[in-house]
Order: C-alpha cells, then structure tokens, then sequence
C-alpha cells in the first residue's frame, strides 16, 4: 500500500512539473489598451517548479513579472507600470490550454474594467 502511495504521489509530482515547464518560452498576444486599440505583446516565460519569472515585452520597452505563481494549468503574475509618476499594478490570471494562455487582466484593487485576451505559443 505505501508503495502505491508513493508511486501515485511521484506520478502527480511529475505530471506538475511537466505542465510547468509548458509555458517556458515565448508567448504572443493582442492585448487590449485603454483607448480600445489593441497592441502587440511578448511574453518570455521561465517556470522553476511553482515559480514563474519573465518578462513583458510591449511598445513601452521590456518589463519584469513579479509575483509569479503556477498552481497545475492556472498562471498569475503582475507587472508594475509608471504613468506619469504614478504606479500601476495589473493583475494577470490565466490558464494554459495547450499553446494558449486565456488571460484576465485588472487593474489592483479591482478599479476599471478586466480585460480578457488570449495568448500564443510564438514560434
């Protein structure tokens, strides 16, 4: 019986890590602006176990995620803007379907309205 239990525990261990090691890589989206118009973002995503590191490359230049998490097919992380001295921190949340990543984005604090887009595995 403990050997079952642990085989089922090392089997489950490794399905997460695989499913993390998913999102390594590049990953492309057309994200919606506060203007309505959409802008063409890269992800560049590293997993460490549950950890996810990265950048945000956008038409403002390359920015660090922080905060980020992988919890099985569920991502989060955020990324801290400055708009004329003052910070922003936006709220992604997503889950990994394959080579995409449907994501919600939120403003901290939840003011204004969450903008949904989906991300692409680039080649």
């Amino acid at each position: 019986m403990r050997k079952l239990l642990t085989m089922t525990f090392l089997l489950a261990l490794l399905s997460l890590t695989a499913l993390a090691a998913g999102i390594d890589g590049k990953w492309a989206a057309q994200v919606p602006g506060r203007d309505g118009e959409t802008r063409e973002v890269t992800f560049n995503f590293k997993a460490d176990g549950d950890t996810l590191t990265g950048t945000v490359t956008s038409p403002r230049g390359d920015m660090p995620i922080s905060e980020g998490k992988i919890a099985g097919d569920d991502v989060s992380f955020s990324l801290t803007l400055e708009f004329g001295g003052n910070q922003v921190k936006l709220l992604y949340k997503g889950t990994i379907s394959g080579d995409e990543i449907k994501f919600t984005r939120q403003r901290e604090g939840g003011q204004g309205h969450p903008m949904e887009f989906t991300a692409k595995r680039a080649s």
